[in-house]
This record gives structure tokens, sequence and C-alpha cells, in this order.
């Protein structure tokens, strides 16, 4: 297999961030245990939607895998006696369906590997790390200067991103890190145009986005280098955690949390809006800002991740902000994440829901009126400041910056990169692609209707196997949900 290899024609990139929610639907007894029938559904169309098999016995495995994040869940308890009594089955079921719902609703657990694959095993099936290796093996071939120390094991929150700590050979005591991951749902550039323009990141130079090292891309994946750093992102500063910690034990539950003082807020709140400012005047989206893609350097903080864009992938915040109309523009997007991060530097944790229309005592009112400016009901529902806006804001307004190196920022075919970026957006495409979403959605349902219900029998037969349908499978015609939510 080549090196970053052309995808198979026809295949469905799903999108990770749109939600799963999943509903027992009934349970059966076996001669030793009790099956429980779990409808699972992704995002907003009950089309789009499957059914699984689970003994309690799977959910204890899971739960078990999950108590790395240090939460308390609420899986009711073992019995060993009376297991098969009717009344208690049916109470167990009911305590299934709240363990699930919390799960499911969960920011972090709902989108980790372990609860996708549990709920949708076809769509998850494969392991992303080891084609990650042999990917990266190819490309240690072309590039024999490099090696690799070792995997960095659920080292972010992305299931089809993975990463490894690497040295060169030439300087043996720099550590750097190598991402690789697939292509988006959201990719709006040709192969052609997405390889030229992800090699110019390199060349990208700002005091306030972290360097790349090497980057290159094909029509599958991609692959960038970083430096290492031990200082870690301003994530891991809020949760006090270790960076090369696993994610899910980071930040799920962090024993030592807090916010930042007045004078670090307002520092890094002005860089962050700066550099903002700095790539939307040049028509480079972002829209993947969060605290885990800010990297600290004393007083100095950078952006990381620039290429999720290019490549197409989901923001994290993406199932928060898909459903208000008004943020419907990339600027929007990062003014609405800009909210989030801003609420966790100042309290030490994120907010629980948006819209949030009662704020917790700040160091200053003027944090408050800025996040009030970007987080509250009237502002989801009329719209968000600019960029430019936030920084005419008494917050930022009057912070001094001190850059110490000339930004430069050179993009292949520009004109090219810009027009194919405003088509993807533009209201007319997203209808678009809406309309083709819901008739193929419909198709599929019909083509497969009948002979769902004679897989579904069979999979009866597996009890325990963790059996669905095939309507989430990688290769299936189910249109991405990034479909039927307008991109940004």
């Amino acid at each position: 297999m080549a090196f970053m290899e052309k995808p198979t024609a026809g295949k469905i990139l799903l999108d990770d961030t749109v939600p799963l929610t999943a509903c027992i639907e009934a349970s059966q007894s076996q001669q030793s245990h009790t099956e429980y029938i779990i409808r699972v559904q992704r995002g907003v169309s009950s089309e789009n939607s499957w059914q699984i098999i689970r003994r309690y016995s799977d959910f204890d495995v899971l739960n078990n895998n999950l108590l790395i994040s240090g939460l308390t869940l609420p899986l009711p308890p073992k019995k060993l006696i009376g297991n098969m009594d009717r009344e208690f089955i049916a109470e167990r079921q009911k305590g299934l369906q709240n363990y699930l719902n919390v799960i499911t609703t969960h920011p972090m657990l709902s989108n980790c590997e372990l609860v996708k694959k549990f709920l949708d095993p076809n769509s998850y099936s494969v392991n992303y790390t080891e084609i990650a290796l042999q990917q990266v093996s190819m490309f240690f071939r072309s590039e024999p200067n490099w090696e690799v120390i070792e995997p960095l094991k659920d080292f972010g929150w992305r299931i089809r991103k993975r990463y490894f700590l690497i040295k060169s050979k030439d300087q043996n005591k720099e550590r750097q890190v190598l991402s690789w991951a697939d292509l988006g749902p959201d990719k709006f550039l040709s192969d052609r145009d997405l390889q030229s323009a992800i090699k110019f990141l390199s060349s990208l130079s700002h005091t306030h986005i972290y360097p790349v090292t090497f980057a290159m891309a094909n029509e599958t994946s991609a692959l960038v280098i970083r430096m290492y750093s031990e200082k870690g992102t301003l994530k891991d500063y809020i949760c006090k955690a270790k960076p090369k910690d696993l994610y899910l034990k980071k930040y799920c539950c962090p024993k030592k949390i807090q916010g930042l003082e007045l004078h670090q807020i307002r520092n890094f709140g002005r860089q962050i809006l700066e550099v903002l400012k700095f790539l939307h005047e040049r028509g480079f989206p972002y829209g993947h800002l969060h605290s885990a893609n800010v990297m600290l350097d004393g007083d100095t903080c950078r952006l990381l991740d620039l290429e999720n864009s290019l490549l197409g992938l989901p923001s994290f915040y993406r199932s928060f902000f898909s459903q208000f109309r008004k943020i419907n523009t990339l600027e929007s997007v990062d003014v609405y994440c800009f909210g989030h991060l801003l609420y966790e530097m100042t309290y030490g944790r994120p907010p629980d829901a948006v819209p949030v229309d009662s704020f917790p005592p700040a160091p200053s009112t003027s944090i408050v009126s800025v996040l009030q400016a970007i987080l509250s009901t009237d502002a989801c529902k009329t719209g968000l400041p600019t960029v430019c806006q936030l920084l005419q804001m008494p917050l930022f307004s009057d912070v001094q910056l001190f850059n110490s190196e000339k930004p430069q920022f050179k993009i292949y075919h520009h004109k090219r990169f810009t027009k194919a970026q405003s088509h993807h957006c533009s209201e007319e495409e997203k209808k678009k692609r809406k309309i083709l979403a819901r008739k193929k959605s419909r198709q599929f349902a019909n083509e497969n209707g009948e002979d769902h219900s004679a897989k579904y029998s069979s999979s009866n037969n597996n009890s325990g196997s963790g059996a669905s349908s095939p309507l989430t499978s990688p290769s299936s015609p189910t249109p991405p949900p990034s479909l039927e939510h307008a991109p940004f």
C-alpha cells in the first residue's frame, strides 16, 4: 500500500461530532442472561438509526474502561442471585437507560472512541492507531531522518487523529510531535490545492501561531510535525495536568483547576483575538479554537492545528453552535468559540450549557460584559460581535502586545482557495447539500428496509456480540452529518 493511499471511490466520511442518542426499546431473556435491544440515532434524523444488542456485562466492561476519566458514572450494581426476575430486569433497564443518557450527553465521553464503538461498532471498527503506524512507517521510508520514540495514546479528543513522539537523527535530544489524521467531511479544497496549501504551513510565521516543522497531505490523510512542549497547552495549565497523560484522565474530572488571574485573561485574550484578526484578514479559516489548541510559553500563547480547517475536520464545538442560525460564518464560529475559551479562563471550567444568562462572580465586570455579548441567549439569537468589536471592548482595548517577529503568510493559489471556501460556505451550496443528504438518506432507508428485519433477527442469535444494522458502515451511502448541519 502506498503512503496515504487513495480511498475507495464513494467512501462517505462521518462527522464524529454529531451526537449519538440511545434508547433501550426492549429486553429479551436468554438461558443465563438478559439482552437489551437499543436503538441508536445519529443526529436529528430518525432515518439515520440502527439497533444494537448489549448485555449488562458489556455495560460493565465499558464502565471499567471509562474509570480512567475519574468520573463516578451511574451504572446499576451487579446482582448474582435473582438477576432474571422480571421486576429486577425492568428496574435495571431504567438504570441502564440513565447510564446511556449520562455518557451520550457528557461533552467529552460522548466524543470518545470507547463510547462510539459501544454504540456504533460498524462505523468505528477500524484500529486507527494501527493504520496511523502503517502510514507513518511509509513516511519514514521516504524521510529516513526521522524515527518514532513512542505513540502518544489518547493524546487528543479526535478519534481519527493519532499522535507520535518522534525525534530527528540530526538533533537527537529534541522531541517533536507527529500528528496523523484522516481527511474530514468538511474538506472543500481539491486534492491538488490541499496538498499545496498544507505545505505552506511550515513557512507561516507569527508570534501567536505555534510553528510547524513539516507538513504534507494526500488524497486520504495528512501528516504534520511540530516541536513537543513540556509546558503543555492552556487547558493543561488550567487543569494542572501533565501534557502526556491520557485525554480523559487529564480533562474529564481534574482534581485541581483554577481560573486565570485578570492580567492573564486580558493578555491571552488579546493575543488570541489579534491572531484571529490576522487570519480573517487573509481569508484563512480557523474554526478550531479551544483551550487545548492554545500552546503556552510563559506570557505568550500560540494557536495550534491551523491545518484542521484545510483537512475538513469538524470543530470541537460543532454540536454547540450548529443549533444557532446566527452563527453561520467563519468569524462568528471563532467568536463563539472564544466565548467558551474566555469562560474557561475565568472560571477554570467550560460552561455546563449554552446559552448562559447567569454568570458567577468574575475578577472584573468587564469579563462578564464580554461573556454576555457572546454566550447569552440574546447574543446567540440576534448575532455575535465581530473580532474587531471584541478588541475594542474595555477588557482588551488597552492591552499592550510586543511582537518578536514579523508575520509571514503566503498561500498557494490564494484566490482559488478563497473562492472554494466561499462556495463551500455559501447559502446556495448549503441548501444543495441538505437536499442531497435527505434524498440519499431516504433512498438508503428504502433500499434496506426489506432486509433489515431479517438481519436484525440474525443478530439476536449473536448474544452480546454487539452486532448492529449496516446503516452506519463506513462504506455505506449515508450522507455525512455535515450535509445536514450548515458547515462553518
